[in-house]
Formats: C-alpha cells, structure tokens, sequence
C-alpha cells in the first residue's frame, strides 16, 4: 500500500483545489446549477461542501457531529448551507481562500485526497470538463478506500472477489476476475459514482456494474 506523508500530501490537495478553481472560473450562469454526481447536489452545491470540508478542525469536527447527533449527512447538509453563497462566484472565492489550508477532520489524511479527486469528478464530469489527476495522488486515495470498511465510508466490501487492475499506474489490487481501467475510473467506481462500463474492461466489469446499478 502506498503511504504519503503529510508533507506530500498537502502539495497534491492545495494543487487539486487550485486547478478546479481555474476550471469554474468560466463558467456560465446555469452551468452552476447543473446536477453532479452526487445525488440532489448540483454543480454549487458540491463546491460549497468542499470550502466547509477545507476549513474542518479536527476539535470542529467533533463539537460538528454532536451538534449534528452523530449524523454525517445532516452535518454535511449544515455545512453545505453555511457555505453556500447566493452568488456561486461568491462562493468561488471562498474556495480560492481556503484552497492552502490544511485542515482536516480526525481522519486518515488520504481522505484528503479522496475528497479532492471524487468531488473534482463529481463537478467536472457533468459540465464535460476533462480532469488531469497525478497517478502517484490517486493511488493513495483508492488505496485508503480499498482498505477502509463502509461504515467509515470506504468501499471494502464492495470490491471483495475481484482484482483492480490500474493500467495508468502498473498496480493492482485484490484477486478474482479483473476490472482494468484507469486509477481515476476506478476510484470513482467503487465510490458509487456512475461510470460507463466502456472505461473498463476484463471479466469483473459486470460484477462492479451491477453494484454499482444496485447502489443508485
């Protein structure tokens, strides 16, 4: 398993914030309201979820989810709402001050990481905007989500009996029938973001859509 240190870390996170700054600098109007990857949140919505996520303590986190009774979605919600400008380049801006921060809940700092590059796709993809995402950042966050159970949010079980084959990266992970595609892919795949089968290849790709269908 790869291990980055917080001092690799960071870098790869403060540069990921920076591009999908550039990349919503243009957008039109309407484009903000376009529905992303993540179900009842569009375009706006997840941006705002990512300057509260940037700005969370380890202690703010803790006080956040007694305050929200242990529920992770209702403090996201809260969160969201708080962060949300009536104007999203308002909100834009935000994101662009927080982008250096190294805050982070009382985590593993690879979520870090799953953050940026699922939430960067759960934006980018919809608007058709191609992501650019460094191999040796992507690896660490599928990594930490292969390991981690779902209950913590990572998707263990849901890639139980098969192999994960990254062909951008030379790496593969579990055993079974092979899914190739690339880190990107994959990670966004065992997330339960929607992907078309035609990224992927090999005799587990059946295996992960229908759980992929199956979680929607």
């Amino acid at each position: 398993m790869t291990k980055l240190r917080p001092a690799a870390t960071w870098p790869l996170v403060h540069a990921e914030r920076r591009a999908l700054a550039a990349d919503l600098a243009t957008l039109r109007p309407e484009q903000w309201e376009t529905p992303s990857l993540c179900p009842t949140w569009t375009v706006h919505d997840v941006l705002a979820h990512l300057v509260d996520s940037a700005q969370t303590t380890r202690l703010g986190f803790v006080r956040r989810m007694i305050a929200a009774r242990g529920d992770f979605d209702r403090d996201n919600a809260t969160g969201l709402a708080r962060e949300k400008r009536a104007d999203p380049l308002q909100t834009l801006a935000a994101f662009r001050t927080a982008a250096e921060l190294t805050s982070t809940p009382p985590a593993d700092l690879a979520t870090r990481l799953v953050e940026a590059y699922a939430h960067g796709e759960d934006i980018r993809r919809p608007l058709g905007i191609r992501g650019d995402y460094p191999v040796e950042g992507v690896v660490p966050a599928l990594e930490y989500q292969l390991r981690t159970g779902a209950s913590m949010g990572g998707s263990k079980e849901r890639t139980q009996g098969v192999r994960l084959v990254g062909t951008d990266a030379g790496q593969s992970w579990g055993t079974g029938p092979e899914i190739h595609g690339s880190v990107i892919d994959l990670l966004l795949a065992i997330t339960g973001r929607p992907v078309p089968a035609d990224r992927f290849s090999g005799e587990g790709v059946p295996m992960l859509i229908k759980d992929a269908a199956d979680r929607s």
